[in-house]
Order: structure tokens, then C-alpha cells, then sequence
């Protein structure tokens, strides 16, 4: 009898939960890591890069992968929890081989790659690439027009060459429902070609959020390589606090030439962010709170809270003020917390209810006064009001996190290296491969 040996298709493994052999979740699976070959020898898999719980990401060897099928991969022994660094042999199948324009053997045909499949040899743990899904005709993406095919890996030659211009739309399918943080993580990982085809490919808002969630060298870089008139577009879809942040990182020419090409309106709620010193309430705070007059209704304000283009902590309470209703306001009387909003009925009026013994912040408030500011009255998010009583803005939880966090925080995580459910002691061991 002939063995049947296991086959996947990579586009079904990203993102997959990662156990360990108790069926404790180690992670979640974000690239395999593949050693190409010379001639037309189908590529070894090394092994696959983990995310784990801290965000770190770390490398595991195929030797220590006992099951792999869509939807989860199972893992054993002692794993190095040492960041994953790639080496220059090596090629992430996902981030890099996706999109790939390559061409057909025998007929010379160009083909766009749209997913790898890997088998295991068999009575071994060795896994190797065996097939490729290719999509004729010069339209790249899953939803193009052309021929779609599944060959050997033999039947294509291409990928061992630098692509320039290479595509996206494949690789950032694989990825669409992540959400923005992870998918920054993604970002993060790939090389700096690779990371600007894909922010080309993503659309304004959907950047928007990925870079929100980015170093500010990663920002930089990806701004930089944008087209003025389209950084400003997606300059104009973050909020307006982070795209302050991630303009008072660029030199004071390119700066004002990309505030120039902004809404007018916009660019004046980031100038305005960007007069107040980086690390105080006027720093910190989004210009985008919700504000309501005092005759609104408590179903007005949940109309409002429902949006969900808001995030959870400006989502958490809304702000009654007099006209005009855009920050700065006319004077500010108080704020509702949404559970508040939730006991009362419909037709009551906000102002009726709003909590107005709540002190307010002035902008000038520095980032360790606005930290005990939230802690002390357990709140999500603060008002920040200026000296004639008007509404500035608000700062929320998550702003103050990003400025108290270590700088590499999203590379490193907040916790030890140790992932759940694995082995290895104080020094967490060393994976067979030494990495």
C-alpha cells in the first residue's frame, strides 16, 4: 500500500493557534522559514516563526513540530524563546515567496504565486515545499482574472531571483482578518521591500491603523516611501494625536510640505497637537471626542457610542458641552459614562445626568499627573480643558500606555520569555539548531 503523506497549503496555516502537547496555547503561527536549494530541488522547511503571548517571536524548529494541519500546529520539547532573526539563507515562505512573479518551465510563462503547499516525507519530520498555486496572466491577486493551477515546484523557476515591484495582494489575504496590531507585526518582521509593497497594497484607513500600531522607525520608513499625496491621505485617516507623533518625527521641511497637502481642517487639529510639549494632556489627547450639546438625548448619545470607527475608550463616555460641538468647544459641563447611558431611559437629556464634579485636565498637565488622574478616578479616558473652559479633547488609556511602555515594547512584550506551556527552566534551553 502506497503511504499517503500529509499536505498543506500555507495561506491555511497563517495565523493558526500554536499547542504545545498538553493542548496549551503557546502562540500563533506567523511565517515557515525555508532554506531554497540549488537546482530544481524542492526547498527544506527550518521551521516555523511563533508568536507568543508576550509578542515575542521566536523560531521552532521542524524537528520539534509533531502535528500540523489547518487551523492549529502542535509543538514538543525545550524551545530557545530568543527572538527570531533571519538569516540570509533563509527565506520566510509567507512574507516573501507569496506574489512572486515567477515563470512555467516549459512554456516560459510568467505566473503569479498565490499559495505554497509543504509535505512531510515520509517516516521523517523533514518537511519540504512540493507545490505551487499559480495564477496565469499579468493580473496579481486572488480575485484576478487567469488560469489558476497547482504544480511541482520543479515546474517553476523564478524564486531564487530578487523580484522588484513584486505584489502584495496574495500574502495580505492571508492576513485579512487580523487585527491592526498583529498585522503591524507582520509588518514589522518583513524586509523593508517587502514592507512597502504591502503598505502600498493596504488601503488608506486600513494603513492607517497598522501604522498606528508601529515603532516610529518602521512609520518613518513606510511614510517615506509613500507619495506625498497619499502620505497625506493616510496622515488624515490615523488620529490626529498619532499622526502628530509620527510628523514631529520628520525633518521640518518635509513636516510642512505633508501638513500642506492635508485637509485644512485636519491639519489644523494636528498642528494644534503639535504646539503642546509630547509627554502632557495637550500631547497626548485626540481631538475627536464625542461631544454632545446639552439637549442631546441619552439615544442620541448611544447612536453616537455605537460608531465603530471609535475606538473602546473614546467609546466609553461622551462629553456635554455648549456650542460649537467640534473641539475647542463652547464650555464645557460634564461627561456621561456609557453605563450610565445604559440605565437611563432614551428620552432623558445628557445634561440631566452628566457628571460635572469630575475635575478636568489642563493641557499642560504632565504624562505622570494624567496617569494617577486615571488611576484615581478609574477612568478609560480624561477631558482635557484649557483655561476659558472649553472641551480641548480627551486622553485616553491606551495613549498613556504607549508613552509609559518601553520604547520596544511591541517587539519585546511586557512579560518574561517564558510561553505558556513549554518547558526548559530558568535559561528556557537552547533549540536543537543553536539559534
Amino acid at each position: 500500500m502506497a503511504v499517503v503523506t500529509p499536505r498543506v497549503f500555507v495561506s491555511h496555516l497563517a495565523g493558526s493557534a500554536v499547542f504545545d502537547p498538553n493542548g496549551d496555547p503557546v502562540g500563533r503561527l506567523r511565517d515557515l522559514v525555508a532554506l531554497l536549494r540549488v537546482g530544481d530541488r524542492p526547498p527544506r522547511l527550518l521551521g516555523v516563526v511563533v508568536e507568543v503571548i508576550s509578542r515575542r517571536r521566536i523560531f521552532v524548529p521542524m524537528t520539534r513540530v509533531t502535528g500540523v494541519d489547518s487551523g492549529q500546529i502542535v509543538i514538543t520539547g525545550v524551545v530557545n524563546m530568543r527572538r527570531f532573526e533571519q538569516r540570509a539563507s533563509e527565506t520566510l515562505v509567507l512574507g516573501e515567496l507569496l506574489d512572486r512573479r515567477v515563470r512555467l518551465v516549459e512554456t516560459g510563462e510568467e505566473v503569479t504565486v498565490l499559495d505554497i503547499g509543504i509535505t512531510q516525507l515520509p517516516a521523517r519530520r523533514d518537511w519540504e515545499i512540493e507545490k505551487v498555486f499559480v495564477r496565469k496572466g499579468k493580473g496579481r491577486g486572488l480575485r484576478r482574472k487567469g488560469e489558476a493551477l497547482t504544480v511541482e515546484w520543479s515546474a517553476v523557476t523564478g524564486f531564487s531571483l530578487e523580484e522588484h515591484g513584486q505584489g502584495a495582494e496574495s500574502l495580505l489575504a492571508t492576513f485579512e482578518q487580523l487585527h491592526p496590531a498583529d498585522l503591524a507585526g507582520v509588518l514589522h518582521h518583513l524586509s523593508p521591500k517587502r514592507r512597502a509593497e504591502v503598505a502600498a497594497a493596504l488601503d488608506d484607513d486600513r494603513l492607517a491603523d497598522v501604522l498606528e500600531e508601529l515603532p516610529e522607525d518602521d512609520q518613518v520608513e513606510i511614510l517615506g516611501k509613500l507619495k506625498d499625496e497619499r502620505a497625506a491621505d493616510v496622515l488624515e485617516a490615523m488620529d490626529p494625536d498619532d499622526a502628530a507623533d509620527l510628523l514631529s518625527e520628520l525633518p521640518e521641511e518635509e513636516k510642512e510640505r505633508l501638513l500642506a497637502l492635508m485637509r485644512p481642517e485636519e491639519a489644523a487639529d494636528v498642528r494644534r497637537l503639535m504646539s503642546y510639549e509630547e509627554r502632557t494632556a495637550g500631547g497626548l489627547m485626540t481631538t475627536d471626542p464625542i461631544v454632545l450639546r446639552p439637549d442631546a438625548t441619552v439615544a442620541d448619545a448611544l447612536a453616537r457610542v455605537r460608531d465603530p470607527d471609535l475606538s473602546p475608550a473614546l467609546a466609553a463616555q461622551v462629553y456635554v458641552c455648549r456650542p460649537p460641538d467640534e473641539t475647542p468647544t463652547g464650555k464645557y459641563l460634564g461627561l456621561v459614562h456609557f453605563q450610565r447611558l445604559l440605565r437611563d431611559p432614551p428620552f432623558t437629556l445628557v445634561s440631566s445626568i452628566a457628571d460635572t464634579d469630575l475635575p478636568a485636565l489642563p493641557p499642560d498637565t504632565p504624562l505622570p499627573e494624567v496617569t494617577s488622574y486615571l488611576a484615581a478616578y478609574n477612568m478609560v479616558a480624561a477631558p482635557v480643558v484649557d483655561e476659558s473652559g472649553a472641551l480641548l479633547g480627551a486622553v485616553t488609556v491606551d495613549d498613556v500606555l504607549d508613552h509609559l511602555l518601553p520604547d520596544d515594547w511591541r517587539e519585546d512584550g511586557l512579560h518574561g520569555s517564558a510561553a505558556p506551556g513549554m518547558t526548559g527552566g530558568g535559561s528556557l534551553g537552547k533549540a536543537a539548531d543553536g539559534r
